[in-house]
């Protein structure tokens, strides 16, 4: 939308309908791309998840909620894993680390592990979780610009199969740690290979003026692997590791990080004699938020990343035929969590404003928004939703979906047609919520955290328990000084 310098209201194309949502033929039917495959309604209207409806979840354990739909969630887990692993069987196979910055608790942590993929972290805290739940440590990874030394002790001591180097300095510190310890650490280094992820800026990461990686230009991923060979007392180089950005939603930006990276690979088999046995073509894959989106499938994303990682490698064999290829990896974290789950809300508040002469704007008000969903707020994300609670078959109009919270830009779905008879009471279910929902959580306005309630085969249960006040105040310290004390 282009800026008018009276103000937006005055701006070409303000408060008309976004071009990708058509007017539904049936309020009622669910788009089955943005819901996790296990939800339907009943013969009520009600939606359903996995047998379980959401009038019982909103009884039995409040609004608003995350409801997660763990056969979903580990269908797509396996999906990703099996899925990549016959295209890259000829080229040295693949590994699937999940991205728990998505979404992670002990639950998540556990279902991961039995199926057999590997885990991202990138803080002391998702570690732990893993570490809660017995994951095994050579199956982790852990990520970040700027991490502590007590989160490279931690990752050393607990024996992690990676550490993704992002600095000269880390690469020192790393090394230095690892000399105190005694042990060897295993580092991948964050290459930055100039892709323009076709996403929003804030989390388009390939770019060179942003704070990941190492970037080609002038050299520096050169001279960070040359800076990790020469203190291999201390570290031993694994790969090299790329992440583009995310919510893409084709395979051309991994085509040339996959060349870059191989350009980079070769070069050092020819410098120092080393065929590095990995590399890390990160994640990003997108999901359907809105009709707008057509995803890739997993099956989909495995064939034609498998094909233009094998044409890529084959430059790097026929200079090196007998060194071996490196292994692939790949770190999924939205397309896995984020179509398992939805936010289910209740309508509050529901407020016809005229905007301009010409334009009245419903607001529908629910009990949750930016503290359980900042994406709208943060990225000018698009979202959809549909009434959950009851069956409607009266005419449709055009809404705007907003939070609770003291700020205008509190926004959960900008656009979407709801029945003409929504009320008070009513619940709605926003779905794609799975990812970098509860992780971006926060509690504005002391506003408490919702659970996240897991359903399979007809039951629903707590994965990560509602925040309460109490929650909230335990950690503030306000005990009176002797002179305040009252005597």
């Amino acid at each position: 939308m282009r800026a008018h310098e009276a103000g937006i209201l005055h701006a070409d194309g303000y408060g008309t309908t976004p071009h990708w949502l058509p007017e539904p033929e049936d309020l009622s039917e669910l788009m089955p791309r943005l819901w996790a495959v296990n939800t339907r309604r009943n013969a009520a209207g009600e939606l359903c998840v996995a047998g379980v409806p959401v009038t019982a979840i909103a009884r039995d354990f409040g609004t608003a909620a995350y409801v997660l739909d763990e056969d979903d969630f580990r269908a797509r887990a396996r999906a990703f894993r099996d899925d990549f692993t016959a295209p890259f069987e000829p080229i040295g196979g693949a590994d699937v680390y999940y991205a728990g910055k998505a979404f992670l608790c002990t639950a998540v942590a556990r279902w991961i592990m039995e199926e057999g993929l590997f885990l991202d972290t990138c803080s002391a805290g998702e570690m732990a979780v893993a570490q809660r739940v017995g994951f095994p440590p050579e199956r982790i990874a852990l990520h970040g610009n700027n991490k502590s030394r007590a989160e490279l002790r931690q990752a050393l001591q607990w024996g992690v199969g990676r550490i993704v180097v992002d600095s000269f300095a880390e690469i020192d510190r790393v090394a230095e740690i690892a000399a105190g310890l005694g042990t060897v650490a295993p580092v991948m280094v964050r290459v930055t290979v100039g892709v323009e992820a076709h996403t929003h800026a804030f989390i388009a990461t390939a770019h060179e003026d942003q704070k990941f990686g190492f970037s080609l230009v002038g050299g520096l991923a050169r001279k960070a692997v040359d800076r990790i060979v020469a203190k291999g007392e201390s570290l031993r180089l694994l790969g090299l590791h790329s992440h583009i950005g995310s919510q893409i939603f084709d395979t051309s930006g991994f085509e040339i990080a996959a060349r870059r990276l191989i350009d980079l690979h070769t070069e050092v088999a020819d410098e120092h004699g080393i065929a590095m046995p990995e590399m890390d073509l990160g994640g990003g894959y997108g999901i359907a938020y809105t009709s707008e989106h057509d995803p890739l499938t997993p099956q989909q994303l495995g064939q034609q990343m498998g094909e233009l990682v094998e044409r890529e490698l084959a430059v790097f064999q026929d200079a090196h035929p007998e060194a071996p290829v490196p292994r692939i990896s790949i770190e999924p974290g939205r397309a896995i969590a984020g179509p398992s789950a939805f936010t289910l809300y209740e309508i509050g508040t529901i407020k016809d404003v005229e905007v301009t002469a010409d334009l009245t704007r419903t607001y529908v008000s629910v009990d949750g928004g930016m503290s359980d969903n900042v994406r709208t707020a943060l990225y000018g994300a698009d979202y959809s939703c549909t009434l959950a609670s009851r069956t409607s078959h009266a005419e449709q109009r055009l809404v705007r979906v907003v939070g609770r919270h003291c700020e205008s830009g509190d926004i959960v779905v900008m656009d979407e047609y709801l029945p003409e008879d929504i009320a008070e009471g009513d619940l709605i279910a926003v779905p794609g919520t799975g990812a970098y929902c509860r992780s971006l959580s926060n509690q504005y306005n002391h506003t408490p955290r919702p659970p996240v309630v897991a359903v399979r085969d007809g039951v629903a249960r707590v994965i990560v328990r509602r925040e309460t006040i109490d929650d909230l105040l335990a950690l503030d310290v306000d005990e009176p000084t002797p002179s305040q004390e009252v005597r």
